[in-house]
């Protein structure tokens, strides 16, 4: 028995889908203590989008760290913070006009969230948040509140209160949606919130994520999403745009919104932020809400995380120029290309996604299990998502080299038929 089978908690997850113990990484693959290497399809969740090691960025950490840089700082100013901000305020807010503020809280999507949530209420007097059905937004009350799943919720031990849900765009996740999808549900929604006798209270926010990642990777239309934030304007609510997992470039642009044409009054970012996989969460405010806060009235022990200000200044460093960003769409054709023979072998397969952010949806949680284990026997590092854990999400590292991502694709598409043969 191990000593994780030891001492770790029950309620570990991932530990359980890929039984070995990993030793050393570099970009797009992992090694057990064993020697055998896997592709990396899954990036720590979203989180590793500039690979295992940046060689870029483990040097900027160990510069930093040889000179005594501070580590630890709450909210005090540090010359890495103010490097970080003005890197962010140049390279990302500036070209799109945003004015938002940087406030950073605890090192996590989930504390993003929580801070939204609560900034929103202030903000409006208003106790409702409105969700989407499939959405996760985090494991804390608050951000578990507007999580849809019920395997989550259902750990709370207490009443989820204060958030509602409705439809993300099309009421079935599916290929190909018309741009009109969901519409006409959003339109009656509307109504309701407008009817002064419906008894439904207009909400303090209105949490969006543009691409459901966990939730099985359903991307909705242009047209429904800029309804949605002219449903937020009319009803005075706060649009909040949850980019923890698809933001940072994922998706061929930094924002998962930047092609859309919309104005958020919140961003939540985390996971890739940090760069090289160390721990930061940050909002992209509105100055019109920020000015809300009184100081310190929300704070975070780990809100100052000096290493996470150096590597992910490193990380903005990809954006400066369209190089990465091109390396991305040309990558997700690629992707696509590979995966349409598997597609049009077998008609019950789906694949969504937009960008570097793919969902192959195999039916069935079983099967997707299965393939799972298939590919991780292989050589290959890849999650279930969505409903019944029924969709495979595909993550790989945006820096992976061509040659790992041509030879995790096979691997993928060989344990899929492989899998769905023996289903047959």
């Amino acid at each position: 028995m191990t000593i994780f089978e030891q001492r770790e908690s029950a309620i570990r997850g991932y530990s359980r889908v890929y039984p070995v113990v990993f030793d050393k990484a570099q970009n797009a693959r992992q090694t057990d203590d064993q020697g055998k290497e896997y592709i990396d399809f899954f990036s720590g969740a979203g989180v590793l989008n500039f690979g295992h090691n940046n060689p870029l960025m483990k040097q900027a950490m160990i510069d930093y760290l040889q000179s005594d840089g501070v580590l630890h700082s709450l909210d005090m100013q540090t010359k890495a913070k103010a490097e970080f901000m003005q890197a962010f305020t140049d390279i990302i807010l500036k070209p799109r006009n945003m004015p938002h503020k940087m406030q950073f809280m605890g090192p996590t999507g989930t504390n993003a969230v929580e801070a939204a949530m609560k900034l929103a209420r202030r903000a409006t007097g208003r106790t409702e948040i409105l969700a989407f059905s499939r959405g996760f937004h985090g494991m804390t009350l608050g951000a578990l509140a507007a999580t849809a799943n019920q395997y989550f919720r259902g750990a709370a031990g207490v009443p989820l209160t204060h958030v509602s849900h409705t439809a993300f765009g099309c009421e079935k996740p599916c290929v190909g949606c018309k741009q009109n999808c969901g519409l006409d549900s959003l339109e009656a929604l509307r109504n309701r919130y407008l009817d002064p006798s419906s008894g439904l209270a207009a909400p303090a926010a209105i949490l969006l994520e543009t691409i459901q990642a966990e939730g099985g990777v359903n991307v909705a239309g242009k047209e429904w999403i800029k309804k949605v934030e002219a449903l937020a304007k009319e009803l005075g609510a706060v649009l909040i745009i949850d980019d923890i997992q698809v933001g940072c470039g994922r998706t061929g642009s930094y924002f998962s919104f930047d092609d859309l044409d919309i104005e958020p009054g919140i961003v939540c970012l985390a996971k890739g932020i940090g760069g090289a996989g160390t721990p930061m969460a940050m909002n992209l405010v509105h100055p019109d809400l920020d000015k809300l806060w009184s100081p310190g009235e929300h704070t975070g022990t780990f809100r100052g995380q000096n290493l996470s200000f150096v590597a992910g200044k490193v990380a903005l460093s990809y954006f400066k120029n369209d190089e990465l960003m091109s390396e991305v769409k040309q990558k997700t054709k690629q992707m696509k290309e590979a995966l349409q023979p598997l597609l049009k072998s077998d008609g019950s397969l789906q694949l969504r996604g937009k960008g570097m952010v793919m969902g192959l949806d195999v039916g069935s949680g079983e099967r997707a299990s299965a393939i799972v284990q298939k590919c991780f026997k292989d050589g290959l590092i890849i999650a279930a998502c969505g409903t019944g854990g029924r969709v495979l999400k595909l993550i790989p590292p945006l820096t992976i080299p061509q040659e790992d991502l041509v030879a995790g694709l096979n691997i993928l598409i060989n344990a899929t038929r492989s899998v769905m043969e023996e289903a047959a």
